[in-house]
């Protein structure tokens, strides 16, 4: 009964969220020796969300070091924001995944739901 009724439900509550691109990054040479980097978009297609958390994360979900212009980027409802983030080359084996984790607003009224969208690298 449940496996008939999942996908109704589905269909009748969209879900809504935002999305990064590319899915799978390339890591290039920078500018600066020994420091790699990759080009991604942000793109929100929610409305109760305007702040977006950036990470890099290895296999096993641990924190990489990373730089970028945004640790916490900014972007409106139906917005997009392209960012570079830049990483050690000794830290390129280990890097596995770049995300975005939404932050919510302590005011925020409603259904409270964070979604967190992770663009795989390519080794």
């Amino acid at each position: 009964m449940h496996r008939k009724l999942a996908p109704i439900l589905l269909l009748a509550f969209p879900a809504y969220g935002h999305q990064m691109v590319p899915s799978h990054p390339v890591l290039e040479q920078s500018h600066v020796s020994g420091i790699l980097k990759t080009e991604l978009e942000l793109f929100n297609k929610r409305k109760d969300v305007e702040y977006y958390e950036l990470g890099v994360f290895d296999a096993d979900w641990n924190s990489i070091p990373f730089v970028s212009a945004y640790r916490v980027a900014h972007v409106r409802y139906l917005g997009h924001l392209k960012f570079d983030v830049y990483i050690r080359k000794d830290d390129a084996d280990r890097a596995t995944y770049v995300c975005s984790k939404s932050k919510l607003r302590g005011d925020s009224t409603g259904t409270l739901l964070a979604s967190r969208i992770c663009s795989k690298l390519q080794q």
